[in-house]
């Protein structure tokens, strides 16, 4: 395995993560099908509708017969019928003939047009007057005019959101081809780091805060959080537990032990792994520096920073991307998901030489959204929560001013704007 310091810049980080092989392909129900990602491309098996339907409550009619009707001079129809919802017509239409049909109702034999209710007056023994014409094919639905037969639904690598399982159920899918969610180990390393319920804590140590935090934003990516374990800073011990992880798991999030010193028990640990290949080792991004990639046949490690803030900003930029590949979903598809646009609120200075990723809090005033950033180092815990996501100032660019466009990268899954 090549040895350190294949520091790569967050753009070429994310070209490895765009040529990873999604999993497998497994089958589910359509009522589970919600957030997966589409493993085949889908065509419409039927029309949808599939029969005439009515989109106006009202009469179905020839429309020539309703030519020229006027308030002061209408036509004249006689009903000889009524349709019922879920329910063939019974009754077809002739020559000055209609028929009372529902929204959503069929449209019978004869008929080309549906005259709404509102232009029509019953006046009584079985006769109406329409007041306004109608054209051949006012107020009524075609087979196939919503979702024609054999038109392409989604092509692979399309996430399924909640409308698109109502579509797939409109044309008659129960159970949809997707793309295996992957299994995730989190091993989060650090004599220092004890269990949250530890009370009191010694001094000296801390409550384990990145095993939790990444499990959710393994969640939040689509992934399935496994086995979850805080490990001493101990070599045999560390490579006992990735071999276990990477048994049963495809990925492995391994925090803390990534930097450049002698604790650097990561690397290490990937020496031992028959055929590991170092791919990063170290990226041009602060905070974040110390992250590493590794390959280990179809399996992935990622080595996060032992810093929460930084751990989670890692993920975000680059860690939650790779699982979404992993799912199969699209790169094309993915500024438009976690990303939203705001302006930013106060000045952002930034260190010259080095892409930074700095973590800001949106709020809405007036219509606009503004980015506020949250300033503090990568060990302070509060900024967690504070902060919404980060905007990421180029490595050759000085800050930025207050009032100035920019774009969000964002730690959850939603967006505030469009």
């Amino acid at each position: 395995m090549p040895e350190f310091l294949k520091v790569k810049t967050a753009e070429e980080v994310l070209a490895l993560v765009d040529r990873m092989v999604p999993l497998g392909e497994e089958i589910v129900p359509l009522e589970a099908a919600a957030g997966r990602v589409v493993s085949r491309d889908i065509h419409a098996a039927i029309d949808v509708p599939h029969f005439r339907r009515a989109v106006m409550d009202g009469y179905a009619v020839r429309a020539r017969d309703t030519f020229g009707a006027t308030e002061s001079l209408p036509a004249l129809l006689r009903v000889v019928g009524e349709v019922f919802m879920g329910k063939p017509a019974e009754s077809a239409v002739g020559p000055g003939e209609a028929v009372i049909v529902p929204t959503g109702g069929a449209i019978p034999e004869g008929a080309d047009a549906v005259v709404m209710v509102e232009y029509t007056q019953d006046v009584g023994d079985g006769t109406i007057e329409v007041t306004r014409p109608v054209a051949p094919g006012d107020n009524i639905v075609e087979p196939g005019d919503d979702i024609a037969q054999g038109s392409p639904l989604f092509r692979a690598g399309w996430p399924l959101r909640s409308q698109d399982v109502g579509v797939l159920a409109a044309v008659g899918l129960r159970s949809v081809p997707v793309f295996r969610p992957p299994r995730v180990a989190i091993l989060s390393t650090g004599d220092e780091i004890v269990s949250p319920e530890t009370d009191p804590v010694p001094m000296g140590k801390i409550r384990d805060i990145n095993t939790f935090v990444l499990a959710a934003q393994v969640r939040e990516a689509g992934g399935l959080p496994g086995l979850r374990r805080v490990v001493p800073d101990d070599l045999e011990r560390l490579a006992a537990e990735c071999v276990q992880a990477l048994t049963d798991h495809d990925v492995v999030l391994l925090s803390g032990g990534s930097s450049v010193g002698v604790r650097d028990y990561t690397v290490q640990v990937l020496e031992r792994l028959s055929g590991a290949e170092l791919l990063v080792h170290g990226v041009a991004i602060r905070p974040g520096k110390p992250t590493i990639l590794a390959r280990l046949g179809a399996k992935i490690l990622w080595g996060l920073p032992g810093q929460p803030a930084s751990a989670m900003i890692v993920f975000t930029a680059f860690v939650r991307p790779s699982l979404l590949r992993l799912q199969g979903v699209d790169p094309a598809l993915r500024p438009k998901t976690h990303t939203c646009r705001a302006v930013l609120r106060r000045n952002m200075p930034s260190v010259h030489g080095r892409a930074d990723y700095i973590r800001v809090r949106l709020l809405e005033e007036d219509g606009t959204v503004w980015a506020d950033p949250v300033f503090g180092g990568s060990a302070m815990i509060s900024s967690l929560s504070q902060a919404d996501g980060y905007v990421i100032v180029p490595e050759h660019v000085e800050g930025y001013e207050a009032g100035t466009p920019v774009t969000v990268h964002l730690f959850g899954m939603e967006s505030l704007t469009a």
